[in-house]
């Protein structure tokens, strides 16, 4: 069986492994975004689907748009028998949807109708989930809303964060897959439309999705620090909220020319806490010793164990107030 595979994220290489080893399946080509720069010295690095490509000896396509007629072109001479997308980035235009005479099959980490969208192992973790899964889909021209083909379920557990749990739908989605093409193609099952009824969407993460809102219940903000860890992980600030982005800095002449020497508020990444049954102002500190730092949430509180100074380490909070003492009543925001 001739298969094209179209992936660009790190959630994609299990299953562009799992069926580049499997003598069932020819993988023709491997489909990825342009390498892009990265890191400080902005270089430009392959995505990881690219690399794996090149460790598995496989053909490689970067077009800049997937609606590239050149593109579609090269994709059409393949005469692919299926299409696998797997966190490619791009929606696919009906002209390729429509090419693989056993149209394209998508694998997508939720159990959809719920999380549509980019990213929807972080939203499932920071709202609560105790159950999420992977879906594999017929494409259509919208956004994950193709019929469903099969799925399997996993529990989120307490101690997953976003990570681990990313690790773990990839595994589960790449032996779905190959367990689903063979009956898929030979007609064993019937795609079904998805319901209408409970779908949600888990929109792209942004840098500011991270930042703790102490209004909230403890619980639910230790759900969104499991869910943005690594990234852009959960932060604060201490000593009042920062300045906002874009504001004019006051001149020296100025009348506010004296709150331009304030200190500036000092941003903390948390990294582990745990959920206290104490109560407070939300973002008031109700005690900071040896047993950790107690920040009061909206409904009980979070003893912070571990966090990082912006330019600093991730270290445990006793260390932590060694070198940074804080006291109750100071606040965070």
């Amino acid at each position: 069986m001739q298969i094209v595979f179209m992936g660009t994220a790190e959630l994609s290489c299990a299953s562009l492994e799992k069926l580049a080893r499997d003598d069932r399946f020819y993988v023709s080509a491997v489909v990825t975004q342009p390498d892009k720069p990265r890191g400080r010295e902005l270089k430009r690095q392959p995505p990881p689907v690219k690399a794996l490509a090149g460790k598995l000896r496989l053909p490689v396509l970067q077009p800049p748009r997937a609606r590239d007629e050149k593109f579609i072109g090269e994709l059409a001479a393949l005469k692919p028998d299926l299409i696998v997308v797997v966190a490619y980035g791009h929606i696919l235009p009906p002209t390729i949807l429509d090419l693989p005479r056993h149209g394209c099959l998508n694998v997508h980490a939720s159990l959809l109708p719920k999380y549509r969208g980019a990213a929807p192992i972080q939203w499932a973790i920071a709202r609560g989930e105790t159950e999420t899964g992977v879906t594999i889909m017929k494409m259509d021209a919208g956004l994950d809303t193709g019929p469903l083909v099969s799925q399997c379920r996993t529990p989120i557990q307490p101690a997953d964060n976003s990570a681990t749990l990313h690790d773990r739908l990839a595994r589960l989605g790449a032996e779905l897959l190959v367990r689903t093409i063979p009956d898929f193609v030979a007609g064993r099952i019937q795609p079904q439309s998805q319901a209408d009824h409970g779908a949600t969407y888990a929109p792209k993460i942004k840098k500011e999705d991270g930042r703790i809102d102490w209004k909230l219940p403890a619980k639910t903000i230790m759900d969104r620090l499991r869910a943005f860890t690594p990234w852009p992980g959960a932060f604060t600030y201490l000593s009042g909220a920062p300045l906002a982005s874009g504001a004019a800095t006051p001149s020296a002449g100025s009348r506010e020319s004296g709150t331009a020497n304030a200190p500036k508020p000092q941003l903390l990444k948390i990294w582990k806490v745990e959920i206290v049954t104490q109560s407070g102002e939300p973002g008031t500190i109700l005690s900071a010793d040896k047993h950790g730092l107690v920040v009061a949430g909206g409904q009980d509180a979070l003893r912070v164990l571990e966090l990082q100074r912006e330019g600093g380490r991730r270290m445990p909070i006793t260390e932590f107030l060694a070198g940074h003492p804080l006291k109750a009543g100071e606040r965070l925001g």
